[in-house]
């Protein structure tokens, strides 16, 4: 299968995703006003092509302007963008990204219970299949 979000993206192609994925949609005039020391707004709209064309991107014309929507559900980008930090940054192992989430010391103890709730519900998902 042929994912788009495995094909890497710049800084400000990722800043631009970021902003799409927070808005559910966006013109490149809602870019240009959210993104840091933003560039023209016809740099952001050669942007937007250009992430078209990497497959992350679709657009759909109201009026005057283009929404441009991102190719894939927030989840499933989620995934993506987890798996691969995972691989990039915890040698493909899971149980590395919990042990570093863990050592932060920014886990409330509702947190730690409630990530333990999901351990166990894993666990159970994984014994009835």
């Amino acid at each position: 299968m042929n994912n788009p979000f495995r094909k890497p993206l710049s800084r400000r192609e990722t800043q631009i995703m970021d902003v799409i994925f927070q808005m559910d949609g966006a013109t490149a005039a809602d870019i240009v006003e959210r993104l840091p020391d933003p560039p023209s707004y016809s740099s952001i709209r050669a942007l937007l092509t250009i992430l078209e064309a990497k497959g992350h991107l679709t657009h759909r014309k109201e009026g005057a302007r283009y929404i441009y929507s991102p190719t894939l559900s927030v989840d499933k980008a989620k995934k993506s963008a987890l798996s691969h930090l995972i691989k990039t940054f915890f040698s493909n192992s899971p149980q590395q990204v919990v042990a570093t989430l863990l050592s932060t010391n920014d886990l409330s103890p509702e947190d730690l219970d409630e990530l333990a709730k999901l351990i166990q519900e894993a666990r159970k998902d994984e014994d009835e299949s």
